[in-house]
């Protein structure tokens, strides 16, 4: 599956993928805002072995972020898919991070939702994001999420803890952004 914007491709991960995602994993300043991953380091053994119980999934579908040059910058994801009520949580990070701020991250996220929605036949999308990361937030608004709530102090991060928006986007709102 391949999906080509202007800068950007979303592509099957691949396993000549995983030591670029073992480097940012690990990376804090990569990291610093995720919500869902602790605050442990990944082995390549478990990212190969994630690699290998993804094809076995049927409730999510994770890419590769390249450019349109080629290189590989992150990666993206619907996951927990409920196909019986149709809805999904995106995922996104760019691991490149003198990449960050140059617009990947919002063309990622119009494919995504154009497959969730157009493919998948999905009727929302749903995601977590830090409060505080405020280039996300901007992100996903300007791709037309609303924000539904706050799972209010879920994440200890440097010594105190943050709080966790839930954004969310239907089917007919993507449809009006269009």
């Amino acid at each position: 599956m391949v999906l080509k914007g202007k800068r950007v491709i979303l592509r099957g991960v691949e396993p000549e993928d995983l030591p670029d995602r073992y480097r940012w994993l690990n990376d804090r300043e990569v990291t610093r805002f995720f919500t869902t991953l602790g605050s442990y380091h990944l082995s390549l053994e478990q990212l190969k072995r994630w690699l290998e119980e993804c094809g076995r999934r049927h409730n999510e579908v994770h890419f590769s972020i390249d450019t349109d040059a080629g290189r590989h910058i992150g990666g993206a994801q619907v996951k927990g898919i409920d196909w019986r009520n149709r809805h999904g949580e995106l995922g996104i990070f760019i691991g490149e991070k003198e990449e960050w701020g140059k617009g990947y991250c919002s063309e990622a996220v119009a494919l995504l939702l154009a497959y969730a929605f157009d493919t998948l036949n999905l009727h929302r999308i749903w995601l977590r994001v830090d409060a505080e990361n405020t280039g996300a937030l901007r992100c996903y608004e300007k791709a037309g999420f609303s924000r539904e709530g706050v799972f209010r102090e879920e994440v200890y991060r440097e010594g105190r803890y943050n709080d966790t928006l839930v954004l969310s986007i239907l089917e007919r709102e993507y449809r009006k952004t269009l």
